[in-house]
């Protein structure tokens, strides 16, 4: 899996603008979520502690998916920490490109744009999530 990430653009979820997500480059982990999805609820304290860690080695980018709730959304990644930029997939733009069944879905993309990796489902563990940053991205910290 070498191919580069979907030309699509998606708001910013609250104030900030479009992001084009063929223009981003890694190390870049993208975590697709909802505020409605008992499993995203149950990883959110993962990815915050990632991008505690990790620093400014990985930049983090959540999307909401499928949310008809912003206000829910953007209430409930203030209130885990999720200090990191999300944006709004709204009408399912990213379900083909990422082969996404429902959230959570947690993407990896290497330092060209490649999308190397996508994990299904929730992390069990923050040495799951570290785990993979390590092996997929080649980042340590």
């Amino acid at each position: 899996m070498t191919n580069g990430l979907p030309d699509i653009s998606l708001p910013c979820l609250g104030n900030g603008p479009d992001t084009r997500l063929a223009d981003l480059r890694g190390p870049l982990v993208i975590n697709v979520w909802a505020q409605w999805c008992p499993p995203c609820r149950q990883e959110s304290p993962y990815l915050a502690d990632l991008q505690k860690k990790a620093g400014a080695k990985v930049k983090l980018i959540g999307i909401d998916y499928d949310d008809p709730r912003a206000d829910e959304a953007v209430k409930f990644a203030v209130e885990q920490k999720l200090d990191y930029p999300h944006l709004v997939d709204q009408d399912k733009q990213a379900r083909v490109p990422f082969k996404i069944g429902g959230p959570p879905l947690t993407a990896f993309v290497d330092k060209d744009g490649a999308l190397v990796h996508i994990h299904y489902g929730a992390f069990s563990s923050q040495q799951e999530l570290d785990q993979l940053v390590k092996d997929k991205l080649g980042v340590t910290w």
